[in-house]
């Protein structure tokens, strides 16, 4: 369970790339939300990663 916490920003930022790729392939660059709230998913993540990598010590 810690690493998966500890691996929760990662993961997170993921998910923002694979939005963004997915958007990018099926030629849907012009829809604001979906690339809104994957900026969004990518800034939490780093965010996560930061504050919890800082928290939790091996």
């Amino acid at each position: 369970m810690k690493s998966l916490l500890k691996n929760l920003g990662v993961i997170l930022v993921i998910i923002g790339a694979v939005i963004l790729i997915a958007c990018f392939a099926n030629g849907n660059v012009n829809n604001n939300t979906v690339l809104g709230l994957s900026l969004v998913i990518v800034v939490v993540g780093l965010l996560v990663h930061i504050v919890i990598n800082k928290r939790i010590t091996d």
